[in-house]
């Protein structure tokens, strides 16, 4: 074949495969409009409405109007193009966005985290850095070694993280309110209503329906959502156009800065005390960093730059040529401008729009809390990740059910979205200004820019962030005060949690069973030892905790085979199903303690799985494997001896033999060819008093699949290999239970005032949020729960 013919068979080659990125980027820009774009393409239904209230409602001045417009142009392109668009979205942490993002990107590449349960191993998961990069040859910077040496810096970082995320947390309350409320309004004008309480009680009503879809599940309707977001966007767009060629063409004069100076020379400090109504122009651009995990950068700043940007600086353009000619519609701007032949088609594109926008807004915050929660900053919550809604999001009943509340009583207590814009304003405010600090954090101490380029990144967009905020300063008396009021509370609980979390820790950390008493007691550890596995869970990833020697201490007797498990998030998104158990042992072979660490990101959503002890026994096995054929994978220098991930290895899942089975006890008669018969240990009491509690419980029965484990029978190089394998079987064939701590935490009698507090709410938060077994989603009928008093 010829130089040219092979060129252009590699032509050929490459158009094809361009042609299924081209496709996905297209398609993932479609899904992007519908889910991540609806906020910010709201914004034109209260803005003008914000600008112009109080003393500037009767503003009756063209240059004003042209002003007020330059006003938008501007911070759209400064905050939403240029600092999220070009700026924010590199930024992320492994495709993922939003402040806990930061705070995990910042813990990963310095010591900042507050709980020191780091090991040696995370450092070696795919996920851990960004392929080819390293900062192990790079010196650290004096800021780093200075947070990482004072730990009231590091306080402060996490204080200031959590800020941001109780502001998400305001702002997915408050999104839903403002948007439903401003879409509604239009009713006055055409349907001339007359009472006030009745738009409020239609919002109410929608808020109520877009709450229940979010408990029901919204996939149903979830293909809907683009589109409909396409043909908001489609119509102010169109509307935007007509405004300014029918109204005045001159609008485009307003693009000059020229015009911001002429808009505060007419208005003079009530411009300034009213500015705050243009920041609502970005509300919802945080959106677009947040949820950058669902979608990638390059569709989001496809989407961005090529359809909402020109949509929205259209629309803007277009409202700002009607108000110029119709100075007194300023109240109801957007209705007014639209023409009436079109008014009640666009009324019911607005109120889908609100309701699809909602929804993408409350997921968010399930996502921010959710975060919060992995890095044990948010008391336990039951976070569902179901085929029931959309693929990758995270469902929160009680945080559904308390953002529905607040949406409520804003609606009915504010009742217009004037008031109702000033506390989202600062809410979305806020949490942009805690993104610049963090970013220009990563700046410095991730991507290793010199201080001075990180420096410049926070001043330039913090001081314009700083100047909307001293505006809405005057407006906290007027309903800036909500969302304050609102953080402040769940910051209390937040860092509260975290707080006795840690001293929690601490104390298990101080308590823990030396190891040179474990060794002291004998393979048979001075108890009882009898048929079964049992799964002690601990949050400590090394040594023995207190409560396993507290339980013996008052039963002394333990099954055969104890494994100590720890759920532990890693600074990293996700953890990949591979590499996610660690498993080591404990002490001499003969005592059959074993540890597994299950390693999950803060984007992962933990649910106890039903085949989660039958992974645990192949990933066992695999260890005893790969222990004696000395090739432990991945090792730990921890001192209860090596940990390994055991399903990286290529032999994985062949070391035992696994089968379903129908029964209620597994019939050795049932063996299968090559394998060698494991006989139950359980007596025929036993096995009676199962089957009837069996019968009892048919839920049970539906939910757990019956594995059925077997020995190889091949010729080992170690006999004891073969000897703790078939051990291994039987314990877990006679039964598994879940042993879990029930802690009760008290403050020392002589601890301050303060302390006493924090440690009497987390108390108090411990038991009347959902239990760790709940949480883990552990079986009651296999729950043992031991009772621990803890004094911090």
């Amino acid at each position: 074949m010829s130089s040219s013919d092979a060129s252009i068979q590699r032509g050929s080659s490459t158009t094809v495969e361009c042609k299924p990125q081209y496709k996905a980027l297209l398609f993932l820009t479609y899904q992007s409009l519908g889910y991540l774009f609806g906020d910010i393409s709201l914004s034109p239904l209260y803005v003008y409405q914000s600008i112009f209230s109080g003393r500037l409602n009767h503003v009756q001045n063209e240059d004003a109007i042209f002003g007020a417009f330059s006003l938008i142009f501007w911070t759209l392109s400064i905050i939403s193009l240029l600092k999220y668009v070009v700026f924010m979205l590199s930024a992320d942490d492994n495709g993922e966005g939003g402040t806990v993002a930061l705070y995990s990107h910042l813990c990963r590449n310095a010591k900042f985290s507050l709980l020191p349960n780091h090991q040696a191993s995370d450092e070696e998961l795919s996920t851990y850095r960004k392929p080819g990069y390293s900062n192990r040859n790079i010196s650290p910077s004096s800021l780093k070694r200075f947070i990482e040496k004072h730990k009231s810096t590091k306080i402060v970082l996490l204080s200031f993280v959590l800020l941001g995320a109780c502001m998400v947390i305001c702002y997915g309350a408050l999104m839903p309110a403002i948007s439903v409320l401003s879409s509604v309004e239009g009713l006055k004008i055409e349907a001339k209503i007359k009472n006030n309480s009745m738009v409020p009680l239609i919002s109410c009503v929608l808020l109520v329906a877009i709450f229940v879809l979010q408990h029901r599940g919204s996939h149903t309707v979830a293909f809907m959502f683009p589109p409909i977001i396409i043909l908001w966007l489609l119509s102010i767009f169109m509307i935007g156009i007509y405004n300014v060629i029918k109204w005045n063409p001159r609008i485009y004069q307003a693009l000059s800065p020229y015009y911001i100076y002429k808009f505060f020379s007419v208005t003079g400090k009530d411009g300034w005390t009213n500015l705050g109504g243009v920041f609502l122009c970005v509300t919802g651009t945080e959106a677009m960093f947040t949820d950058l995990g669902y979608y990638k950068q390059t569709p989001v700043r496809v989407a961005f730059s090529c359809v909402i940007y020109p949509c929205l600086i259209l629309q803007y353009m277009g409202q700002a040529a009607f108000l110029s000619k119709n100075l007194s519609a300023v109240p109801i701007s957007f209705y007014a401008s639209i023409p009436d032949v079109l008014f009640w088609p666009v009324f019911v594109v607005a109120a889908l729009a609100a309701i699809v926008a909602s929804q993408a807004v409350i997921s968010s915050t399930f996502s921010i809390v959710q975060q919060c929660h992995a890095f044990e900053c948010f008391p336990r919550i039951k976070a569902i990740h179901s085929r029931r809604w959309i693929n990758g999001q995270t469902y929160i009943p009680e945080i559904n059910w308390i953002l529905m509340v607040i949406s409520l009583v804003v609606t009915v207590g504010f009742e217009n979205t004037i008031h109702i814009g000033y506390a989202y304003g600062i809410a979305c405010l806020i949490v942009g200004f805690v993104t610049t600090w963090l970013t220009s954090l990563v700046i410095h101490l991730v991507w290793h820019r010199s201080l001075i380029v990180a420096v410049a990144f926070l001043l330039f967009f913090g001081s314009i962030e700083v100047l909307f905020l001293s505006s809405y300063c005057m407006k906290i008396p007027n309903g800036g005060w909500l969302p304050i009021v609102l953080s402040a509370v769940f910051m209390v609980v937040m860092y509260v949690w975290h707080y006795g979390s840690r001293k929690k820790y601490f104390f298990d950390m101080h308590s823990k069973v030396s190891m040179r008493g474990i060794l002291t007691l004998g393979p048979s550890l001075g108890i009882v030892r009898v048929p079964g596995m049992g799964l002690i869970y601990t949050e400590l990833a090394t040594g023995v905790p207190a409560s396993f020697t507290h339980f013996l201490t008052n039963l002394p007797a333990f099954y055969q085979v104890v494994v100590f498990v720890c759920i532990k998030t890693l600074p990293v998104p996700s953890v990949p199903q591979a590499e996610r158990y660690l498993i080591g042992r404990i002490g001499p072979k003969s005592y059959r303690l074993y540890r597994c660490i299950v390693r999950h990101g803060y984007k992962d959503v933990y649910s106890h799985e039903i085949d989660f002890e039958n992974e645990l026994v192949m990933s066992i096995a695999e260890f005893i494997q790969l222990e004696a054929e000395g090739c432990s994978g991945n090792l730990d220098g921890s001192g209860d001896g090596r940990m390994a991930v055991v399903r990286t290895s290529g032999k994985f899942g062949t070391r035992l033999r696994m089968s379903e089975s129908a029964g209620v006890e597994e019939s050795d008669s049932n063996n299968l060819p090559g394998a060698l018969t494991v006989s139950s240990s359980k007596s025929p009491t036993l096995k009676k008093l199962q089957a009837m509690y069996e019968q009892e419980s048919p839920e049970l029965n539906n939910t757990r699949r019956r594995i059925k484990f077997e020995v190889l029978n091949t010729i080992y190089r170690d006999p004891h290999v073969k000897e703790e394998l078939m051990e291994l079987v039987e314990a877990k064939r006679a039964g598994v239970a879940y042993v879990i701590g029930h802690s009760h935490v008290k403050a020392k009698w002589n601890s301050s005032f303060v302390k006493k507090f924090a440690v009497n709410l987390y108390s108090f938060l411990r038991k009347n949020c959902r239990s760790p077994a709940v949480g883990l989603n552990i079986p009651q009928t296999c729950l043992i729960k031991v009772g621990m008093n803890y004094h911090v």
